[in-house]
């Protein structure tokens, strides 16, 4: 972002925030977001990486790359997976990923706007539930799940796999 733009933004309130699909020339700002909010620094993806990876995750019919704006600066992002199972009564779920507020903008009730347009993307693409997973030191994170009615319900196991050349 640069920083009028950014300065701008941290200066409005949730009613200014729209939520729209992401376009190649947001990955800059998706990047960086992704940066910011990660838990270790190689969890974020560089740009060169994202930009290989968008046509893909675009494309495929059910992942969706959202943003939102303010005043055209993207301040926050999301990634909904949509899950079409047979298990949960053969129910269709929605897995998000990637959730990211601009730091200056946490605490302000911009988290909640942006889980409040991933409940209406899911539930209007037919799924029953959402599902993600929060890292454990994620403390605070958590309690700002809770307070949206979301509760801890699994654990998750990860295994990582040798790169395909």
């Amino acid at each position: 972002m640069n920083d009028g733009a950014h300065v701008t933004a941290i200066n409005q309130d949730t009613d200014s925030l729209q939520f729209r699909v992401a376009r190649k020339s947001d990955l800059a700002a998706i990047v960086a977001l992704l940066a910011e909010g990660s838990v270790r620094p190689t969890d974020a993806p560089s740009l060169a990486a994202a930009e290989d990876q968008f046509d893909r995750l675009t494309t495929s019919g059910v992942n969706h790359l959202i943003v939102g704006e303010i005043n055209q600066v993207v301040v926050a992002c999301y990634q909904m997976t949509l899950i079409h199972g047979l298990s949960l009564s053969a129910a269709s779920r929605a897995h998000i990923e990637g959730v990211r507020v601009a730091a200056a903008l946490r605490g302000r009730g911009f988290g909640a706007a942006l889980m409040a347009d991933v409940e209406a993307r899911a539930t209007a693409s037919g799924a029953v539930l959402i599902q993600f997973m929060s890292h454990n030191s994620r403390a605070g994170a958590h309690r700002f799940y809770r307070r949206l009615g979301y509760e801890p319900s699994h654990t998750g196991f990860k295994k990582s796999l040798p790169t395909a050349e």
